[in-house]
């Protein structure tokens, strides 16, 4: 695997290169697990609950002081090293996927970041057949229709929320789904939950997933103005949460705020783990990518610390990278790993935990092999969907390229 020349990093994805073997088709068998994406099914990492998920861990300043260690002392969590195995391709020759959200039954479906489409993808076949455009998305640099999640209560009211960039800012939706009419024409007018959230050619966040307390999270960034993530006033550079309807949500550090953490730089990643703590991604600038494990009210240091910085006040990230080997997107947790999705660094990441602690050093797989990675979705078990990146202007796409991969892991 080899790299050019990394100019410096103004906060963008940057390009990267590879070579790689491409699978044959293998038809998804049952994806049938609704997940933090969307929703999650009873019992499963991510159901359940109605208060914000307790997240003690380890940091530095006051918050941290005062947090708990949260590994029960009989927790030794997984084995140091794991496995990836890619098992089928359940798509391909997608345009710039980024959101994705399971349906009931196993099919998908799939945010076209820079078309503003909603398609469905079939789980025997792969056909994909688009369902509707969102009116009002604005494409360009990182921003487009990004996130996509199911409502909590979708088999009942067949919402699908998303979160897209529009010419003066980021917002979230909710579109009702009706398989009854022709394809094309079956997302209903949008429904804005919540708008404001500042837009930029780069750092627009986007990851949207209802929580185990079935509030819906947001992850946004700072535009590349920092002085937003440190301003709690501004909802650049944070991480959301707030009610379906899109209020504050009940137990928020300020009560008339959906500003849950802040002194953040671009979160895209947001995932629960079984003890329903919250763990974020997000792109460092040139030296530390982060993986955070989130607190109600606790400050994550953007743009005044980078990295485990050790600033009181200020919580560490749990584990970085080199800017060159990660540049995180999408993360899920799965076997007692957080499983991160690397664009730049082109390889998906494990973390093992025990508990809020990693058990050894994160571990590389697929390094090179499928380009940039973009979203990671838990399908329960060891089951992982892991989707490419390279048709979003930064890749070098090649014949069959975007694609949605199944894994199995361990």
């Amino acid at each position: 695997m080899r790299y050019g020349s990394s100019p410096a990093r103004v906060g963008y994805e940057v390009q990267g290169t590879r070579g790689r073997s491409v699978l044959a088709a293998v038809a998804l068998a049952g994806c049938g697990a609704l997940l933090a994406a969307g929703c999650s099914p009873s019992g499963a990492p991510g159901a359940g609950g109605s208060s914000p998920p307790g997240t003690g861990a380890p940091g530095s300043g006051p918050a941290g002081a005062s947090a708990r260690a949260s590994a029960s002392p009989e927790a030794t969590g997984p084995p140091a090293k794991g496995a990836v195995t890619v098992t089928g391709e359940v798509a391909k020759g997608l345009e710039s996927p980024w959101g994705v959200a399971p349906l009931p039954g196993g099919d998908l479906l799939v945010a076209s970041r820079d078309k503003g489409t909603i398609s469905r993808i079939a789980a025997g076949s792969g056909a994909v057949t688009q369902i509707g455009k969102v009116p009002g998305v604005a494409p360009g640099g990182e921003g487009g229709l990004l996130g996509l999640a199911l409502s909590p209560s979708f088999a009942s009211d067949r919402l699908v929320y998303v979160y897209f960039t529009t010419e003066s800012d980021n917002r979230i939706a909710r579109l009702r789904y009706d398989e009854s009419r022709p394809a094309g024409q079956q997302l209903g007018a949008p429904d804005t939950v919540f708008r404001g959230i500042p837009k930029g050619l780069v750092h627009n966040g986007g990851r949207i997933a209802f929580g185990p307390d079935k509030m819906l999270y947001a992850g946004t960034g700072e535009t590349g103005d920092r002085g937003l993530a440190q301003d709690r006033k501004s909802l650049g550079g944070k991480i959301l949460r707030m009610t379906p309807d899109g209020d504050p949500a009940p137990g928020n550090p300020e009560a008339d705020s959906v500003v849950y953490s802040y002194g953040h730089r671009n979160v895209q990643g947001l995932t629960w783990d079984q003890d329903k703590r919250l763990w974020a991604a997000e792109f460092g600038q040139n030296t530390w990518d982060e993986l955070n494990l989130i607190e109600p009210g606790a400050n994550y240091g953007w743009p005044e610390a980078e990295g485990k910085a050790g600033r009181p006040g200020m919580r560490d990230p749990v584990a970085v990278w080199k800017t060159d080997e990660a540049s995180p997107s999408g993360i899920a947790w799965a076997q007692g790993s957080v499983w991160m999705a690397g664009l730049k660094g082109e390889r998906l990441w494990r973390i093992p935990l025990a508990g809020a602690r990693p058990v050894a050093e994160p571990e590389a797989f697929l390094e090179g092999k499928y380009g940039r990675l973009r979203t990671v979705v838990p399908l329960g078990g060891d089951s992982l969907l892991l989707v490419t990146s390279e048709t979003d202007g930064r890749g070098s796409p090649e014949a069959g390229d975007d694609r949605i991969l199944t894994l199995t892991v361990r």
